[in-house]
């Protein structure tokens, strides 16, 4: 039941991500380009989302549990260490370059495109110098939210 769940939220998500455009880099990198082709609708979807968060976020704190598992799980962790900084920055800079936002690379690797294609190895790169940095004992300098 979990996996079909998962499976049509999925799919629920990737429409609106199609949908709305957030799918076509143009778009995104239009978004980004405020002092020439500016799109605005982004910060529609965006807000959207975010109002859709907020009201989900009320409702689901009022149940004693999931629907699909015994507890919930939330994040204990306070602190911004360089590691999320750093992590968000390099996030950021590779959405604006490439034009894909992760959640919207999904919906479009069958359309035969490149570049979604470059922007998963690049993904996967990241993930990989991140472990690597990680199990090298790289120092992570932490400072209190």
């Amino acid at each position: 039941m979990r996996l079909l769940t998962a499976f049509a939220f999925g799919l629920l998500f990737g429409t609106g991500i199609l949908i709305s455009g957030m799918g076509n880099p143009a778009k995104v990198l239009n978004f980004f380009d405020v002092a020439g082709t500016w799109d605005p609708s982004l910060a529609f979807v965006m807000g959207g989302a975010l109002l859709v968060t907020a009201i989900g976020y009320r409702l689901v704190f009022r149940m004693q549990h999931p629907l699909l598992a015994s507890k919930f799980t939330l994040p204990t962790k306070q602190d911004l260490d360089l590691k999320l900084v750093g992590g968000s920055a390099i996030f950021g800079i590779g959405w604006g370059l490439s034009g894909f936002c992760p959640g919207g690379l999904i919906p479009v690797l069958g359309i035969g495109m490149t570049g979604p294609l470059i922007t998963i190895a690049a993904i996967a790169a990241g993930m990989l110098a991140a472990r690597w940095m990680s199990n090298a004992g790289v120092p992570r300098n932490s400072v209190k939210a």
